[in-house]
């Protein structure tokens, strides 16, 4: 279930629980501003905040691991035991991120890059005469109209962005190695459509990190 940020409140958690008291509630949030929200909502039950300092199942090799966000630790869990190490994920979110594990089952840093839609609502909020789009397979890399012509330069553009994160994520780190890549995300099955570097599309992966996580830290 998504909802927008302005709608998340108490009362709705409140209402998506009903009369449910969950033993333990696993919080990834990177918007610290509605966490009061869900402390009030689930006040009787027990609240797991991910994050680098808690269980995850990898470690974490990283200067600042507090900077991390909750959502791309939950990632590198769930693909640690669900696809195996060493691996890419690629979370095609409002940023696209790109979290690695090493083959040690470590967490070793990313990359972070402008989402697919922020790119084209940008076109369109900045460019009078260029429409908002649906996103969509282009039919052609050459488009016949405006949008058309939008439409393969975001969707074909950003595949080749994708291809190129990787390509550069592999020579410096996996040179030698054979690395899984799975995509999550809105946009993972659009764009990993055409792409072999990624060998699965799994929109659930931030979800199953989260279920392992609770596994793992069960009081």
């Amino acid at each position: 279930m998504r909802v927008a940020t302005r709608d998340f409140t108490a009362d709705y958690l409140r209402t998506i629980l009903a009369d449910k008291i969950p033993e333990t509630v696993v919080v990834s949030s990177v918007v610290p501003k509605r966490n009061r929200a869900i402390e009030i909502a689930t006040r009787r039950s027990r609240l797991l905040w991910l994050s680098a300092r808690i269980n995850l199942g990898v470690g974490v090799e990283y200067p600042s691991p507090e900077t991390i966000g909750a959502d791309r630790l939950a990632n590198a869990a769930a693909v640690a035991v669900l696809y195996g190490c060493p691996a890419i994920v690629v979370d095609f979110g409002t940023a696209v991120t790109f979290d690695v594990v090493s083959k040690q089952r470590r967490y070793i840093g990313g990359v972070i890059a402008p989402g697919l839609e922020a790119m084209t609502s940008f076109l369109y909020q900045r460019t009078a005469l260029l429409p908002k789009l649906s996103l969509k397979e282009p039919k052609t890399a050459v488009g016949k109209s405006t949008a058309d012509a939008m439409m393969a330069g975001a969707v074909y553009g950003y595949r080749g962005l994708v291809r190129e994160i990787l390509s550069g994520i592999k020579a410096e780190r996996f040179r030698r190695e054979r690395v899984k890549v799975v995509a999550t995300g809105g946009y993972a099955q659009l764009i990993a459509r055409r792409l072999p570097d990624i060998q699965a599309v799994d929109p659930n992966l931030t979800l199953e990190g989260l279920r392992i996580v609770a596994g793992l830290n069960s009081a």
